[in-house]
């Protein structure tokens, strides 16, 4: 179905619907079909770019599914996939769901104590592993589960005597000749039926297991696709995936949205090669997070400040003649400024953006408004949206049809329903929505009722139906790159140190984690008789040896965390945390709202320092 549409500069494009899929695999085959021998998935080796073609990935995809069935993998059964970005990881994971299993992604960052428990959560029945590194971390965990029957390595992993068996990636696509048609047919799984399960964290600690069905992600899809034909363009997309595959934002909007769109997928080589990476790749789309324009927004600034002159001249009428227009107080006087930013300004950051960026579409964690306003100022199309890995995990996005505003997240999905409770919680209900965590009814009935996901966010709907987001009811982290951290698990794990009673962790929107810590007041007392020292933590809180000692608490509790659980640095509390003081409930929770405010700037320091 074909139509047409203007964007938000009055240009006409053409406009396309996606049609309705039975389920993931069958997407995947139509396309692959449609596009034959045209570019699909982008990686560098040995310095330049190659191409796999969509048929060549379809007959790799085809011939995977077969061997893993092969091998033993049957229908509901789980296969982990830990893997960085690279072209091997989508199609090991179409392969598994065309072999009818359900794909487990991981990050490669995980703890062994985090494998181990998705490991036996899951009921992994095989392991898809990419390097001898990320194996070597992974077997303490699958020895210790006696779980997975199998593992495969992408690339030559180098084990020794194991209980199970051990295959490679390539041989096993070599030796399985299969028609892609017989292995799509025998595809026939329905929307419902479950896809993938994606571990996040809880606000107990252990990791859940989402359990997203196809038609989740279809709708996701779907409704991504509508927002790119209809607003953007549907042409011929390339995109440049970088953040982890792993993060169900990546999963659907950096892979499954350009499958649907018969488009390309750049792998970066990584964040510190990314600017080089998208001026080589030229990409039209990139789903992003908020540190990115942060990150970016600060190289940007200072190379122009570092040039001075004419250009930052002109970054400055730029970002007045943006604020102007996105408070809509653009004046008549303000048109020959306008005018020369956009023919003389505008054009060069676009080359720095590969030249042909239709939109970065950037989630996952809140953007701060005036980032935003600064890359609109520059010209870069931004779109904000918002979701969560139970509902596939975009809910909304910003349109330029419906007006863009950096302090909402957009209008739903198509074909999605949200409302606000009583108490100000965002509700959603839809295809888009899980129908549970994976083994976990207590979970699955408490964020799930009468079809309503729970989302533990506030907020509200305005007039243009934009969702905007004004709080957050339940604890949980959200750092700058889009990662959840669970705050009770880091802060229990903190305190059973024998040095350290309690402790608050603070991160949201923030690259790491920082704490305050309340020091364990008999080990204070020992520790400074040992030291010929006086008075209690408090008096101690500057002492060089005294917060040695204390490092070397943190220092143990975060071999045991994940990278971006880790606490990077730390304050000492003024006073322990008391239900007298109001710093605890009656239950003996720590009222979060409390102690920011009275610790927030010092926390904020720490950034800076």
């Amino acid at each position: 179905m074909r139509g047409t549409s203007k964007t938000a500069h009055g240009r006409i494009v053409v406009t396309r619907r996606l049609e309705h899929f039975p389920n993931l695999v069958a997407m995947f085959f139509t396309r692959a079909a449609e596009k034959g021998d045209a570019p699909f998935l982008w990686a560098k080796r040995d310095g330049a770019w190659a191409s796999i073609t969509w048929r060549d990935a379809a007959e790799k995809v085809a011939r995977l599914a077969a061997a893993l069935n092969t091998i033993g993998v049957e229908r509901g059964d789980r296969v982990m996939l830990v893997s960085e970005n690279r072209p091997e990881w989508c199609l090991s994971d179409l392969a598994i769901m065309a072999a009818g299993a359900i794909t487990v992604p991981t990050y490669t960052t995980n703890t062994e104590r985090d494998h181990t428990h998705i490991i036996e959560n899951s009921g992994a029945k095989a392991v898809i592993v990419s390097t001898d590194k990320l194996a070597k971390t992974l077997m303490p965990a699958i020895l210790r589960s006696i779980q997975p029957q199998i593992l495969i390595g992408i690339d030559p992993v180098r084990l020794g005597q194991t209980p199970f068996d051990v295959y490679d990636w390539q041989t096993l696509i070599d030796t399985h000749p299969a028609s892609i048609d017989d292995v799509r047919a025998q595809a026939d799984f329905a929307r419902a039926d479950p896809a993938c399960i994606i571990y996040t964290s809880g606000t107990g600690g252990a990791p859940r297991g989402v359990v997203q069905h196809h038609g989740a992600i279809l709708h996701n899809v779907k409704g991504c696709c509508d927002v790119i034909s209809e607003d953007l363009g549907w042409g011929d997309e390339v995109f440049l995936s970088f953040l982890p595959l792993s993060h169900a934002y990546e999963h659907t909007g950096g892979q499954f949205v350009p499958i649907g769109l018969g488009g390309q997928i750049y792998y970066a080589e990584g964040i510190e090669k990314l600017a080089g990476n998208m001026e080589e790749t030229r990409p039209t789309i990139m789903f992003v997070v908020p540190r990115l324009f942060e990150v970016l927004r600060t190289r940007i600034s200072k190379a122009i400040e570092k040039q001075g002159g004419v250009s930052a001249k002109l970054l400055a009428a730029a970002l007045d003649v943006g604020a102007k227009r996105y408070a809509g107080k653009l004046r008549l006087a303000d048109r020959p400024k306008a005018l020369l930013v956009d023919t003389l300004f505008k054009p060069k950051i676009a080359k720095k953006f590969g030249g042909r960026m239709k939109a970065m579409i950037s989630g996952g964690a809140p953007l701060t408004p005036e980032v935003g306003i600064f890359f609109q100022s520059l010209g870069v199309t931004f779109l904000q949206g918002y979701g969560q890995t139970e509902a596939a995990p975009v809910i909304s996005c910003n349109r330029p049809s419906a007006g863009v505003t950096m302090d909402s997240v957009g209008p739903p999905l198509p074909d999605t329903e949200v409302r606000i409770a009583d108490d100000g919680e965002i509700l959603v209900r839809g295809e888009l929505v899980m129908h549970g965590y994976w083994r976990n009814d207590a979970e699955t009935a408490r964020v799930l009722k009468d079809g309503w996901l729970h989302t533990g966010d506030i907020g509200e709907i305005d007039a243009q139906g934009r969702i905007r987001i004004t709080d957050r009811k339940k604890d949980l982290i959200i750092n700058d790159k889009g990662d959840n951290v669970a705050p009770q698990k880091v802060e229990g794990m903190l305190t059973l140190q024998p040095e350290i009673a309690q402790a608050m962790i603070a991160g949201d929107r923030k690259p790491h984690m920082v704490a305050v810590l309340v020091p364990e007041a008999e080990w204070t007392q020992d520790w400074a008789r040992a030291n010929g020292q006086a008075g209690n933590y408090k008096a101690l809180a500057d002492h060089q040896d005294y917060r040695a000692a204390l490092q070397k608490a943190v220092d143990r509790t975060n071999r045991d965390l994940s990278v971006t659980e880790r606490v990077r640095r730390w304050i000492v509390a003024d006073e322990p945390f008391t239900i007298e003081n109001e710093q605890l409930t009656p239950s003996l929770k720590i009222r979060r709202h409390v102690l920011r405010q009275i610790y927030g700037d010092r926390l904020e320091g720490l950034y800076r320092g």
